[in-house]
C-alpha cells in the first residue's frame, strides 16, 4: 500500500510564492510519472502539472503555465511544485499522485489559500 504525503501549503497573499512537497511511504516514486492535482471547494479535482520519471519532460495546465514549476529529486523520493505569482483562484487543496491515472491512495493533501 502506497501512501503519499503532501506538505508545504499555507496562507499567502496574492503575488506570493509557496513550494509544495510530495513524498511516499512504502514505495519509491522514482519510476513513476507523478502529477500534482488540486480541488477547490465545490469543484472537481483537476490536473495541475506532471513530470516524467526522469524529470526531463513536464506538462502544465494552461491556468498555471508560466507560474508553477514541477520538479523531482529521486534521491530524496520527493516531487515538488514551486508556485509563484499566486492568485486567489489558486486556492485549493493540492494533492500528488501518479499521472495521468492516479493509482496510489490519495493523501490528505495540503491546503493552499491565497488572499487578496
Amino acid at each position: 500500500q502506497v501512501q503519499v504525503v503532501e506538505s508545504g501549503g499555507g496562507l499567502v497573499q496574492a503575488g506570493g510564492s509557496l513550494r509544495l512537497s510530495c513524498t511516499a511511504s512504502g514505495r519509491t516514486l522514482s519510476t513513476a510519472v507523478m502529477g500534482w492535482f488540486r480541488q477547490a471547494p465545490g469543484n472537481e479535482r483537476e490536473f495541475v502539472a506532471s513530470i516524467s520519471a526522469s524529470g526531463t519532460s513536464v506538462s502544465y495546465a494552461a491556468s498555471v503555465k508560466g507560474r508553477f514549476t514541477i520538479s523531482r529529486d529521486n534521491a530524496r523520493n520527493t516531487v515538488y511544485l514551486q508556485m509563484n505569482s499566486l492568485r486567489p483562484d489558486d486556492t485549493a487543496v493540492y494533492y500528488c499522485n501518479t499521472s495521468p491515472s492516479p493509482i496510489y491512495y490519495w493523501g490528505q493533501g495540503t491546503q493552499v489559500t491565497v488572499s487578496l
